[in-house]
This record gives structure tokens, C-alpha cells and sequence, in this order.
């Protein structure tokens, strides 16, 4: 599905599960994906690991093409900044991928936002002054 999910998509949000403590994460990956279950852990097939995903309230419906539901999940491939703390030539040593955001932003029914945290611009604003 969307990389970029709108407030539409995530309307019958009721929570969101993380994993692991978002404190000194820089930023997350977020996409929809289409499963089989309202709650609880979605199956997870992709490199690197799930930070989270969210749970959809009970009246929650399935896309009635093929009966799935859309929810969000959060996720870390082996590459990513906050899997390579203290490398400054990584691949998003500055920046981040565009459906990264910085997970502080992520609330229940709104799509995260990316930062100067999440796109490491913090630093560089702070070294420069």
C-alpha cells in the first residue's frame, strides 16, 4: 500500500503498540498494510525489525475487495540511522527516508511528521551556529 498514509486511512485507528522504547529512536519507517486481524501483532515479513503497528477499534471494517484490513506499522531496515548510531558516512547520515518520520509524532489516527531529529538536521543547525 501507500508509504505515506492520510488522516483517511488511518480513521478506525484505536491504538498504537510499540515494541521497543521510541526515546532514542531518530525516526521510524511507517507504512499501511493490508492483514488479516483488527489487533494485536501483525506478521512482519520484511528486513531489519517491527517497532510497532497499531490496533483497530472493534467496528473496524475490511477493504471489501479482499476482506483485509489496513493498519499501520513501524519499522527499521539494517541500514537505518538508529541501527548505525556513530556512523557518519551512513546512508542517512543526513536525511531520512521518505516514509520515515520521527515516532514522537505519531498519535492515533494522525500520520507521523518528519523533524530535525528524524532528518539528523539538529546537529548540523546547532554546529553551525
Amino acid at each position: 500500500m501507500s508509504a505515506m498514509p492520510r488522516e483517511g486511512d488511518l480513521a478506525q485507528e484505536a491504538e498504537i503498540v510499540w515494541l521497543e522504547g521510541i526515546e532514542d529512536l531518530d525516526y521510524v519507517r511507517q507504512a499501511l498494510d493490508k492483514v488479516t486481524t483488527r489487533r494485536g501483532k501483525p506478521r512482519y515479513e520484511r528486513d531489519g525489525r517491527l517497532v510497532g503497528y497499531t490496533n483497530l477499534s472493534p467496528k473496524a471494517r475490511a477493504l471489501p475487495d479482499s476482506g483485509l484490513f489496513v493498519r499501520r506499522t513501524f519499522f527499521l531496515l539494517p541500514h537505518d540511522r538508529p541501527n548505525q548510531p556513530g556512523d557518519p558516512d551512513g546512508p542517512y547520515a543526513v536525511g531520512s527516508p521518505l516514509e520515515a518520520v520521527d515516532p514522537r509524532t505519531v498519535n492515533v489516527g494522525k500520520p507521523g511528521a518528519k523533524t530535525p531529529r528524524s532528518q539528523a538536521t539538529a546537529e548540523i543547525e546547532t554546529a553551525s551556529s
